[in-house]
């Protein structure tokens, strides 16, 4: 069985994490297609997981989510999106699911994440598996039959969405002027608000994202967080990933926030490494 879904995932140097997701993708429904646009250096080998994988390289040192996004999205070759974070096992129902919800709803479909813990994906492992080891959101919650929407778009996760190609053209896609990371999926989730276009939870699909070292407040994206927020506040009128930058003012690092705020100084290496959370926290 084939989905009519281009499942989109982005990729810079977690090529363990995407073998694990194609692997994912190759025991449910086969997506249509997938296409991984690496960020940074030539790609190594895939495994072939039984579909068509075509890869884009956008070469660079820092993190173009926003433009890597378009990228992926621009060279499918389906009605139906997938966007797929490469830290992200799917589910085996995720691509059917996500294609059947857009046949029935337009707009901005999110499917519920598990985080793992440290070491929960052995060779051989199973979905039940995954699904017992998880740990689930504590402020989206999903759910427990159908599509249900929330009026917050805030609480759009890009980690695992779907959307059709033609609202996703219409929408500009995500805007590229957000640079690196923090922010551009909430403001397409706020300029698909202001358009009509709903943002839904599905009941169905899900998955399970695979751990990695994280940082609380993520002091490694410092700089990419403050310029995007102000971007962000300047065009919606608040401050978006709010507790991170409370956090950068307390730390002396920024201006609190108010109308505006300033880049004070750069984290430590000694401030950065002190920010890591332990293993056996996975958010």
């Amino acid at each position: 069985m084939r989905a009519r879904a281009t499942v989109v995932t982005l990729n810079k140097g977690r090529d363990d994490h995407l073998a694990r997701l194609l692997e994912g993708l190759s025991r449910g429904a086969h997506p249509a297609e997938c296409v991984v646009v690496e960020m940074g250096d030539a790609p190594a080998p895939l495994p072939d997981p039984g579909f068509p994988v075509r890869r884009i390289v956008l070469a660079s040192d820092g993190l173009p989510l926003a433009r890597a996004r378009n990228a992926g999205a621009g060279a499918a070759r389906t009605e139906h999106l997938v966007f797929l974070d490469v830290d992200c096992i799917p589910s085996q129902d995720l691509v059917a699911s996500l294609d059947e919800d857009l046949t029935e709803v337009d707009g901005l479909i999110c499917c519920e994440i598990r985080y793992l813990p440290a070491g929960a994906v052995q060779d051989g492992w199973t979905e039940p598996g995954l699904r017992s080891a998880g740990f689930t959101h504590p402020v989206r919650h999903f759910p427990s039959s159908g599509l249900a929407r929330t009026d917050n778009p805030g609480l759009f996760w890009s980690l695992a969405f779907g959307v059709r190609k033609e609202t996703f053209d219409r929408l500009g896609g995500f805007d590229e002027s957000f640079d690196g990371y923090g922010a551009e999926d909430t403001d397409l989730a706020f300029r698909a608000d202001a358009a009509g276009v709903p943002i839904v939870f599905s009941a169905r699909g899900g998955a399970f994202h695979q751990y990695h070292q994280a940082y609380d407040p993520p002091l490694q994206h410092f700089g990419d967080i403050v310029r995007n927020a102000r971007r962000f506040h300047a065009r919606h009128g608040l401050w978006p990933m709010d507790g991170w930058l409370d956090a950068f003012a307390r730390m002396g690092l920024s201006t609190p926030r108010g109308d505006d705020i300033a880049i004070l100084r750069s984290p430590t290496p000694e401030e950065i490494a002190a920010a890591r959370l332990p293993t056996d926290r996975p958010f």
